[in-house]
């Protein structure tokens, strides 16, 4: 018994020691975690600083290029009905024989007519819509829709032929050609 009573006490002793030299170093271990954990939610922060600042800046951008887009395209659906007049004006002036143009009495008229073409091709060039040029080219399906095909002895899915002129806006479509295309001689 006595000796357990020594391994008691020593054990006991060894435990108290442990306990001091714990207590001194526990406030630099508290201190150092303290530390560290403060670290990284500094790091965390700044993260976080920076993805709010990243998205900020992609938003504003995107709102910029909306705002860009706007402008650039807002006479889109305007323009798309300015279409019909013009290709009504231009299916009126290839309707007028030749006789007619030769006539005096119509001459004024149909130059105000060409004349009145004339500036609208010049409005729309001023607002950034072209007409498509497409004969000869090969079928693109998003700026040409096909409405039949001709036998030819162009190569197969060649423009040959031209119902209605396709216009495009800036670099968009406004609206497509709508065309007759090439197929094999039968």
């Amino acid at each position: 018994m006595i000796e357990d009573e020594k391994i008691e006490t020593a054990d006991t002793n060894d435990a108290a020691d442990l306990r001091e030299e714990t207590a001194e170093g526990a406030p630099e271990l508290a201190e150092h975690d303290r530390v560290a954990t403060l670290e990284a939610e500094l790091a965390e922060a700044k993260s976080s600083l920076l993805y709010a600042h990243a998205e900020a800046q992609n938003v504003r951008r995107r709102a910029e290029k909306e705002a860009v887009d706007a402008r650039a395209y807002a006479a889109t659906s305007f323009a798309r009905d300015l279409l019909s007049v013009a290709d009504n004006l231009a299916r009126g002036l290839d309707a007028i024989p030749a006789e007619l143009r030769d006539d005096e009495k119509l001459k004024g008229v149909i130059a105000g007519l060409e004349a009145t073409g004339r500036e609208l091709e010049s409005v729309f060039q001023r607002h950034g819509i072209k007409k498509m040029t497409v004969l000869g080219e090969t079928l693109d399906p998003n700026f040409h829709q096909a409405m039949f095909e001709l036998p030819s002895d162009k190569p197969v899915g060649t423009i040959v032929q031209e119902m209605q002129p396709g216009y495009m806006i800036k670099d968009r479509l406004l609206r497509p050609a709508l065309v007759g295309v090439a197929k094999k001689p039968e």
